[in-house]
């Protein structure tokens, strides 16, 4: 009786190439990376010698000193006698302030100049055309330039045009009532945000019961209940005042009110109109992009055509829509930075006055790069992840 021993298994060719291959690649990488630290260390030591060589001192130990440079608009308290971290903290709110309001504005208009340019209304879809055209075509800093002078050219606070009550356009900006934010209030606005992610879940557990048995359920009550019920209990237990602000006309200035500095307020509007030209191109060609049968089965089922936009073709439309939109998101956020040709003080004018008074260029360089960089990358991961909750799943 013989007894055969088994032969030992070979592990397939492909397999012990490829594993070859991925080692080869990692280390091409390691050796890339090495190579540019090298570089960049390299550079590095060399631009320290040359700043010591000069006399010329550098670190972040500036920061701590007093800056010394006003600054007209800000959102929270500053002086002059603040450190110059106080002063970059109020450039980066105010570089967040342009950005984060011009990327909604942006987007509402544009979306809206995007679906009149497909309207059946002739005048209407003409006017939209010739929107996008003109704005898109005119560099932006001839805009914000244009807004700008157009700021100044209005009359002074004493013959201020009054729109409506309450609200004054002058050669001193745009003053609105205005609702004083104290830590009361930031207390009941928290909860309301906490009462939006509560709801977001809510909304997400509702559907997926209405999936398993196919019973509708209204979300309203939750909404009321978290979104409005909980903050106004919040509210009326912590004392939150909400009273309104009316500006008034005292000697050659306003009182009281939300002020938007002509700076400001022309930086925001050339953003807004330039961005929203693009947004609106689009806009419309993802709507084109949606099949004509989408549109065909809707209306044989009686849909409205503005349930049928809604419900039915911008949710598809967004899938083309999301990336290229995220691109206008990021060139509004980095154009902001043209603020400083009107002298608006955002992170851009603040770290350019740092500089002049510090002689610390590549610090002050270093800090632009680094909020810009910051900011843009969030606003990509944001719409990433946006993007990739609407895509469709292959199942």
């Amino acid at each position: 009786m013989t007894i055969s021993t088994p032969e030992p298994q070979r592990r397939p060719r492909w397999r012990t190439s490829w594993s070859r291959q991925r080692l080869s690649g990692l280390l091409w990488q390691i050796l890339v990376v090495g190579i540019a630290v090298a570089v960049v260390g390299w550079l590095w030591s060399n631009a320290l010698h040359n700043l010591s060589v000069r006399r010329i001192s550098t670190g972040f130990a500036f920061l701590g000193r007093e800056a010394g440079m006003p600054i007209a608009d800000s959102w929270i308290a500053y002086s002059p006698k603040d450190p110059y971290v106080r002063a970059f903290l109020v450039g980066i709110i105010n570089t967040l302030r342009v950005a984060v309001i011009g990327i909604v504005l942006a987007t509402v208009l544009g979306t809206l100049i995007g679906i009149a340019r497909l309207s059946s209304n002739w005048l209407l879809a003409r006017l939209s055309a010739v929107y996008v055209e003109i704005l898109r075509d005119i560099p932006l800093l001839l805009q914000l330039l244009f807004w700008y002078v157009l700021m100044q050219g209005l009359p002074a606070a004493r013959s201020a045009w009054k729109p409506i009550d309450g609200v004054y356009l002058s050669n001193r900006g745009l003053i609105l009532p205005s609702v004083p934010i104290e830590d009361a209030n930031l207390w009941v606005l928290g909860a309301a945000v906490l009462g939006l992610i509560a709801l977001y879940f809510v909304r997400r557990r509702l559907v997926a019961q209405q999936m398993a048995d196919g019973r509708m359920r209204p979300v309203w009550p939750y909404a009321l209940g978290l979104v409005v019920g909980l903050p106004a209990l919040l509210s009326l237990a912590i004392g939150a005042s909400w009273t309104i602000t009316i500006p008034e006309l005292r000697g050659f200035n306003f009182v009281g009110g939300l002020t938007l500095a002509p700076e400001y307020f022309a930086l925001l509007i050339a953003l807004v109109t330039y961005t929203s030209a693009f947004i609106a191109e689009i806009v419309r060609s993802g709507i084109q992009s949606v099949h004509i049968g989408q549109w065909d089965a809707a209306k044989a089922l009686g849909l409205r055509r503005g349930f049928m936009l809604r419900h039915i073709v911008l949710p598809q439309a967004l899938r083309v829509i999301i990336l290229p939109m995220t691109s206008q998101y990021l060139n509004l956020t980095k154009n902001s930075s043209l603020a400083v040709a009107v002298g608006y003080q955002d992170i851009v004018s603040i770290a350019n006055t740092t500089l002049n008074q510090t002689g610390q260029a590549i610090e002050a360089i270093a800090l632009i790069m680094l909020v810009f960089l910051t900011i843009s990358l969030g606003i990509s991961l944001f719409m990433n992840w946006y993007n990739a909750r609407i895509a469709l799943v292959e199942r």
